[in-house]
């Protein structure tokens, strides 16, 4: 056997570019980045005195514990020590899993997917209270008014428009931020002149005294804790604008939202008395000549907001569906900016979720029940990967005891803060959460189980023979190239499903045979392959190596390959038919879709039978795989053969 290996096919665009801090860079930053934490000042304070009595020691405590968890979790957590947990470039929790595979851990994968999955359910009520706390500021002018079919009509045009691509309305998210959080500046600073003694929170102290002291604030906490929901996505948004444009803009940020919850503070300060009931915090704060205009530039923030999470949710299921945690499902690209896809199953499937959650909760403040709980979990399970990663850099186990320990204490104090929300509407966010996983953990289990029940054999033994049919005129032609898809990892070894195809149904006679093989790095944009010479000019194997980010295009990739190889004369396509050669006609490709049925399931173990049945449920629904390699109709054809035959021996036979 011969072997050469390829340069690199289509190299990415370089992420360094987003390493040089510049303007529009920040300005970028601010748009993608900061939609969900910038707008967490609409329902964030709010949500705490809804019910409870607006007292000095609450209102303190409470503007203290925000400024802190901002602090402690946002600022430390992700800002500096999870954006340095990056994997090329990219961030988020698969990203980081994706880095951390190479570790000698078993079931690592089980706090990324749950927190993949949480982070999913957390996208389906994001959009709906965002949009619902902007344009109900419209009820201070118009109390009776029926916000839902405003708020239904603005998520339905947003999803409709994903199919379109944001690159143009893109570019005014940024602009858009910037004026929004210097809104939020502008109204904290305001109202902090006319009462300065709010600046006392900056002390830990009112945060504990509250906890500690004020009998069920305890329970606040989960109401507190949606100021830092948004510092998963700034983690994940990573790679679309780089770490240190995130360091550069995140201190205005910042800047920004303490400002203006200090403002919230200071105005509950001067409005001690009962709860506020149905009364949007934020929007008291405004004068009447203002409101109009603030309401119109919340809702185009709450809206970058939205946008900002549905398309994390797309990376995020796509980063899912490289890794193998994901049914397959089709990906479109409908721009050419980079990280920017579309998945229309994905898409309408969260459609449908906010829309059903605006029109089950109808109010902002119903829906913060259900707000924040999975968001909480997602956040765990990035601490116990960020464990691991430190472990791998080989970081003192003192500090990350104490460094992972304190986080375990503070994101479980908000978790369990959160679960009082459960019989108010939490209980939707983990019901979200649980079918999400559960159709990633059958999906690797059923995945798993194919993959032992595959079985291979050694290519060596059917190389003659394959030389001899290909060589063989008393055997039809099939086709003048022939291609199948490989799972086999090792080079010299194919799957009996293939060799089965080949000989021991209908002999599959060909002039070139190629066998390609995809392999999904934990690099997320890598693109390069690599050629192995099993017989010259008659067996071909392709080994492609692509990232986790990166379109499985395989049609595309496979014609640059072949043509490659045949500017460098390592293959031959013309037809080999006497009458077409000298007219150097290319001879016709066409690739094998092996169908692995599984006979005799009901020999499996319960759980396995189970397992594969939903995994087959979910391939059915998911796209096919030729949809997900890009094949036309022309090209391919799908086959049944058998994934494993079990011996039999209590059906032996004896003959009379």
């Amino acid at each position: 056997m011969s072997t050469a290996v390829s340069p690199v096919v289509s190299p990415p665009a370089a992420t360094s570019v987003h390493e040089r801090v510049t303007a529009a860079g920040l300005l970028v930053a601010l748009g993608i980045v900061y939609g969900d934490i910038g707008t967490s000042p609409l329902y964030t304070v709010r949500g705490v005195f809804v019910n409870q009595p607006v007292t000095e020691a609450v209102v303190l405590g409470t503007i203290s514990c925000v400024i802190w968890t901002l602090t402690l979790l946002t600022t430390v957590k992700y800002v500096l020590i999870a954006l340095r947990a990056d994997n090329h470039g990219e961030g988020g929790i698969l990203a980081l899993y994706a880095r951390l595979r190479q570790l000698p851990v078993r079931r690592l994968y089980l706090p990324a997917i749950v927190g993949a999955a949480a982070l999913l359910a957390d996208g389906i009520i994001t959009p709906p209270i965002s949009v619902a706390s902007a344009i109900e500021g419209l009820r201070i002018l118009k109390p009776d008014l029926n916000t839902v079919p405003i708020v239904v009509a603005i998520l339905v045009a947003l999803f409709a428009f994903q199919q379109f691509g944001t690159q143009i309305i893109g570019k005014l998210f940024g602009p858009v931020m910037a004026l929004f959080f210097s809104m939020l500046a502008v109204l904290g600073v305001v109202h902090l002149v006319q009462e300065p003694s709010i600046l006392r929170v900056f002390s830990p102290h009112y945060a504990l005294a509250m906890i500690t002291q004020v009998p069920g604030a305890f329970w606040l906490l989960g109401s507190i804790f949606l100021c830092s929901t948004g510092a998963e996505a700034l983690y994940a948004d990573m790679g679309h604008v780089g770490r240190r444009n995130i360091y550069g803009s995140w201190t205005f940020v910042k800047t920004c939202l303490i400002l203006n919850y200090l403002g919230q503070g200071a105005w509950l300060l001067r409005h001690l008395g009962p709860p506020l009931g149905e009364q949007n915090l934020f929007f008291l704060l405004l004068p009447q000549w203002a409101l109009l205009p603030a309401i119109g530039l919340c809702t185009l923030a709450t809206i970058i907001a939205s946008q900002a999470l549905i398309s994390g949710s797309f990376t995020l299921v796509i980063e899912a569906l490289r890794l193998h945690f994901w049914p397959k499902v089709r990906v479109q690209y409908p721009t050419e900016l980079r990280g920017q896809a579309y998945v229309p199953s994905l898409n309408w499937l969260l459609c449908a979720g906010c829309v059903g959650v605006v029109l089950y909760f109808r109010e902002s403040g119903r829906m913060e029940a259900a707000f924040g709980l999975a968001v909480t979990v997602t956040m765990l399970m990035t601490t116990v990967l960020l464990a691991y990663y430190l472990r791998l850099r080989r970081t003192a186990v003192g500090w990350i005891v104490a460094l992972i320990g304190t986080y375990l204490l503070i994101e479980g104090s908000f978790l369990i803060a959160n679960l009082a929300k459960f019989a108010h509407g939490g209980w939707l966010s983990v019901l979200l959460a649980v079918v999400l996983l559960l159709v990633m953990l059958s999906w690797i289990a059923g995945q798993r189980i194919r993959n032992e029940l595959t079985e291979f054999t050694g290519l060596a033994e059917w190389v003659p023979l394959l030389r001899q049919l290909s060589n063989d005129p008393s055997v039809p032609k099939y086709a003048t190239h022939l291609v199948y898809l490989t799972k086999s990892e090792n080079p010299v070894l194919v799957e009996n499903g293939v060799i089965h195809s080949i000989f021991k149904k209908r002999p599959k006679r060909a002039d070139v045979y190629y066998l390609v093989h995809v392999t999904t790095t934990d690099e997320p944009y890598t693109r390069r392959y690599h050629i192995t010479h099993v017989l010259p000019n008659e067996l071909v194997r392709i080994d492609f190596y692509l990232g986790f980010r990166v379109d499985h295009a395989l049609n595309y990739m496979f014609r640059q390959v072949v043509t490659e190889l045949v500017q460098r004369r390592e293959v031959d396509i013309t037809s080999r038919f006497a009458s077409l050669r000298g007219q150097d006609v290319t001879g016709d490709f066409q690739f094998i879709i092996l169908n692995k049925t599984l006979p005799y399931q009901y020999l499996l173990r319960g759980w396995q039978r189970m397992a594969l049945r939903l995994h087959g449920w979910l391939k059915r629904l998911g796209a096919s795989e030729t949809e997900s390699f890009g094949l036309d109709n022309s090209t391919y054809t799908v086959e049944n053969v058998p994934l494993h035959m079990p011996p039999r021996p209590e059906l032996h036979l004896t003959r009379d």
